[in-house]
């Protein structure tokens, strides 16, 4: 019999499907929408020391088949999402991830240590976000690394590290905080990216730089992982980025990820695990597969 079971590291995942940080935002409200049975994990939306307000509208934008967002991580502070929100999560029918977000190294400790005393199972690293020199922590894979470092010291938890398209060698920066003590990498994020209304002239967003999601990243955060892969196939990652049917799933099992994440086809639709669990299911009987490790990596190359 087929099972959808699959491990990153030691940590346990009833199926290979994550709901990424930001897209249901933190879990709870999702709840009577989503169901998350058919997860093995939902990301909470990223938390960061002290509150965020976010930049102002316009924040979101369709721009061809993706979507661009520059919401700027808006959210409540650590200690009112302890307050509200971090003691909740053991009512519901998935295992939650946090995920901290800070503009210092020193920041994202503070949040990781907030958060061991929650009720999440693990605790994801925002390392996309800027820090206060500007440039985000993922492309720099020694400030990486000293986040992960800082989070590590911070809690017992399993922790994952979400990185970036954009670096330069995202094999570079896997390597830092995995020597750092994550236990895990999601590849990837949003691509930085920005578009113009050639009528009204003005940026789409009113940042203008924003991330870039949706189908079109999907080929870029493929090859991420399978350089990853490559690199250190030791290093379980979560596959990340245009992921909307059974199809893709299985596109960055073969690539080498281990679990894959769901993120902005949540906006189109909310229940889409349901059909990717079912279709997957599907493609695992007819091909003779019976546990999804056999998918890891086994991609059948030209020569």
């Amino acid at each position: 019999m087929a099972t959808l079971d699959v491990s990153l590291g030691s940590h346990h995942l009833a199926t290979p499907l994550v709901a990424a940080a930001g897209t249901v935002g933190s879990v709870i409200e999702f709840a009577d929408t989503v169901d998350f049975s058919r997860y093995g994990a939902a990301v909470a939306k990223s938390v960061s020391p002290e509150p965020w307000t976010g930049r102002p509208a316009p924040r979101i934008g369709a721009v061809d088949t993706g979507m661009l967002n520059g919401i700027g991580i808006q959210n409540p502070g650590i200690d009112a999402w302890l307050e509200d929100i971090g003691s909740a999560f053991s009512d519901l029918s998935v295992p939650v991830w946090g995920s901290a977000v800070a503009h210092d190294v020193e920041g994202f400790g503070l949040v990781a240590a907030a958060m061991d005393r929650s009720d999440v199972a693990a605790i994801e690293i925002n390392l996309s976000c800027p820090n206060l020199d500007g440039m985000p922590f993922a492309l720099d894979a020694h400030l990486s690394g000293r986040v992960v470092e800082g989070v590590r010291a911070a809690t017992n938890k399993p922790i994952g590290a979400k990185l970036s398209p954009d670096a330069s060698s995202v094999v570079e920066v896997a390597a830092a905080v995995a020597t750092a003590g994550a236990d895990w990498v999601v590849m990837g994020n949003t691509a930085m990216g920005a578009a113009i209304d050639p009528h009204t002239r003005r940026p789409v967003l009113s940042g203008v730089i924003g991330g870039y999601s949706g189908s079109p990243l999907r080929p870029i955060a493929v090859r991420c992982v399978l350089d990853i892969s490559r690199a250190m196939p030791d290093l379980p990652i979560v596959g990340c980025g245009g992921v909307s049917t059974a199809d893709h799933v299985v596109e960055y099992l073969l690539a080498g990820a281990s679990a894959v994440g769901i993120g902005s086809a949540h906006f189109d639709r909310p229940r889409v695990a349901d059909r990717i669990v079912r279709d997957l299911d599907r493609y695992m009987t007819r091909n003779g597969i019976t546990n999804l490790l056999e998918l890891k990596g086994a991609y059948e190359p030209w020569t």
